[in-house]
């Protein structure tokens, strides 16, 4: 009996064997949104790299180097390193990017294999991207594949980035042979990353969809590879119909798609049509790793798992060196000027100041200090008309929190990593601030890219204000939602604001140069309803934005920038010391909302209708005639019925 099932036992394995023969396993470990947070977070104050289980702090790319370094250890087949795309672009590191590649060469020392460009990338044009690369290849950097740019014929404003391309700094499409399977690799960016790509300009982008065709095309037809696999910094949202998802139903023959963008945490891959679909949050906060198994020509997925990057993960000694010799040359090349170093503390706080999808007390708080800022250096008391009665600044501009942590000290890099991105006109990094002048009705017309847009189009679009207070009924017509605004402060008191058509006063504003160019082309995303004219202190429409950047010295030959992220360290600065501990506090108003933007939801006929423009009149004719219509239609039935 026992020779019969040896015998059987024998059988089945060798009737097994070719099913697992050409089963081969590869091991993806993968990142996306770095956004340069080199530094466990938040606070930096907080991380101690050298030390683990003494503090609550998340990512720090010396311990994501030794979870790699631990996950290849850990297995016997091949493992490949990657990244969806913006890696740079979000604390005091990216500062000095374009001379020393500081994310790239780091990635390659943490062992990354490959990476793609994200938007970000493009914040510093394309002469600064092709400095990134330039520099990445002396210091050393993993391969760079993307194949959606575009370069002008016309402009010559990219022809460093085009030269770029030639000299194959990054490529369209890569191909490895890995376990014995030959493994293509490309690049792309999605819809909306292009969007949020405006200093790319004159490069443009080849849809995703389109870009994936053609490469997958190329790949399985002329380079005939078994796997494709693409850097994706286009977006996953979990239960919805993302633009990952739509890539991978439309486009066949992609076996994995690395995701970036919408800094999504996925615990699980997604499989849509076959298509391996993965991404891993954002700022190195968390390191997916995907065992894949490759057998009959597909690709299954055999083995997932999302690491946390925590304090119990020790720090990769040789990384964390590095990166601390950055901290130094960021306190001499770019702080110094300013009278600030990395770990300088500026203030003290006793609660947190999150970012959220709503009223922000991080965002009052920088809204609040552009608008002092551009006072402090542009505002005259005897020209009434030249002070700046309210600011703006988008949620999407603002990229992380202010949190209290352990000690309550507020140090300059965790204040820097909360409105870090941009590039001045001066070629110096960080958006400057710009002024213009608009009508009560153009106010209002602002306010209701809150109010319409942000609920269509996300989050980034949500508007945090200073020197503004106003009420809006979600229930009233799109693009007619603010019902009463006000001008003020919380400390002076708020005053009614005019904003019909007919009140012809210019009332100043000041914001990033971002936000004032959106300002300007919102009425081409809303038929001109929402049409502003940003204008000069006569009243004339102003054509170039740039002319009108707040200059610190009119001394000096050329505009002297005034830095956003300048202005924020310096009204955290102005702040009383109200404990006597040497050090500023904020004060206990940015400890929540402040009513600035109040939701005041209606059905009423009068509150739907009440000081309506055209748009809700247009829309309450069109409801009249439809219910007329829909009482004619019933009316006539009705007699054909009794007949």
């Amino acid at each position: 009996m026992r020779t019969l099932k040896s015998l059987c036992a024998v059988v089945i394995l060798l009737f097994a064997l070719p099913l697992y023969a050409g089963e081969k396993i590869l091991t993806i470990i993968h990142t996306n949104d770095l956004h340069s947070h080199l530094m466990g977070f938040p606070p930096e104050l907080d991380f101690t790299p050298d030390k683990t289980g003494d503090d609550a702090t998340l990512g720090g790319w010396a311990r994501v180097a030794t979870v790699i370094r631990r996950e290849k250890a850990a297995r016997a087949n091949p493992s490949l390193v990657l990244d969806a795309g913006d890696f740079t672009m979000g604390s005091l590191f990216h500062m000095l990017a374009r001379e020393e590649a500081i994310e790239l060469s780091l990635l390659k020392r943490m062992g990354y294999d490959m990476v793609t460009l994200g938007n970000h990338e493009f914040d510093l044009m394309p002469d600064g991207l092709a400095r990134i690369l330039a520099a990445g290849r002396r210091n050393g950097m993993p391969e760079v594949v993307f194949s959606a740019a575009r370069f002008s014929a016309e402009s010559a404003k990219d022809d460093t980035l085009e030269a770029a391309f030639k000299k194959g700094l990054f490529k369209p499409y890569s191909v490895k042979v890995i376990n014995g399977v030959k493994i293509g690799f490309f690049g792309i960016m999605g819809e909306v990353a292009i969007g949020d790509a405006p200093f790319a300009s004159p490069v443009k982008f080849t849809p995703p969809v389109e870009a994936a065709r053609e490469m997958v095309k190329l790949l399985r037809e002329k380079e005939k590879v078994d796997m494709v696999i693409c850097l994706s910094h286009s977006g996953l949202f979990e239960g919805s119909k993302s633009e990952d998802e739509v890539l991978a139903r439309e486009v066949r023959g992609i076996d994995i798609i690395i995701s970036g963008h919408t800094h999504t945490l996925l615990e699980k891959p997604l499989v849509v049509g076959g298509t391996i679909i993965v991404q891993a949050w954002e700022y190195g906060k968390r390191v997916g790793v995907l065992d894949v198994a490759w057998n009959n020509g597909r690709a299954a997925v055999k083995n997932y798992t999302m690491i946390t990057i925590d304090d119990s993960i020790p720090a990769d000694r040789d990384i964390q060196r590095r990166i601390d010799s950055y901290i130094g040359d960021i306190d001499r090349r770019v702080l110094r000027e300013h009278g600030l170093s990395y770990w300088k503390i500026i203030a003290h706080t006793k609660f947190d100041m999150p970012i959220v999808e709503d009223e922000a007390p991080v965002g009052n708080l920088i809204a609040d200090s552009i608008r002092w800022y551009a006072n402090k250096y542009d505002y005259d008391p005897a020209d009434p008309v030249t002070k700046v009665v309210a600011s703006i600044e988008a949620n999407g501009v603002i990229r992380d929190s202010l949190m209290m942590g352990k000690t309550g000290r507020l140090s300059v890099a965790d204040v820097f990593r909360t409105i870090p991105l941009g590039i001045g006109m001066d070629g110096t990094m960080a958006y400057p601030l710009v002024s213009c002048y608009l009508y009560g009705s153009e106010i209002k017309k602002a306010m209701e890219i809150l109010t319409s847009i942000y609920p269509l189009k996300g989050s980034s679009y949500f508007l945090q204000i200073s020197g503004v207070r106003f009420t809006y009924n979600p229930r009233r017509a799109v693009f007619d939602r603010v019902t009463n605004i006000w001008m003020g402060s919380e400390e002076d008191g708020y005053v009614p604001l005019d904003y019909s058509s007919s009140n012809k006063t210019l009332y100043r504003i000041a914001a990033n140069i971002y936000d004032t160019t959106f300002l300007k082309v919102i009425g081409g995303f809303t038929f001109n309803i929402l049409n502003i004219v940003p204008k000069d202190r006569q009243g004339k429409a102003i054509s170039d934005l740039v002319a009108h950047r707040i200059d610190a010295d009119k001394r000096k030959p050329g505009v002297q920038e005034l830095k956003e992220w300048v202005g924020v360290m310096e009204f955290i600065k102005s702040f009383p010391d109200i404990d006597g501990d040497g050090l500023p506090d904020v004060p206990e108003k940015y400890s929540g909302k402040l009513g600035r933007i109040v939701s005041e939801p209606s059905l009423n006929p009068v509150k739907l209708l009440s000081r309506g423009t055209m748009v809700t009149w247009v829309m309450f004719g069109v409801f009249v005639l439809l219910a007329a219509l829909i009482a004619f239609v019933v009316r006539f039935f009705v007699k054909k019925i009794r007949k």
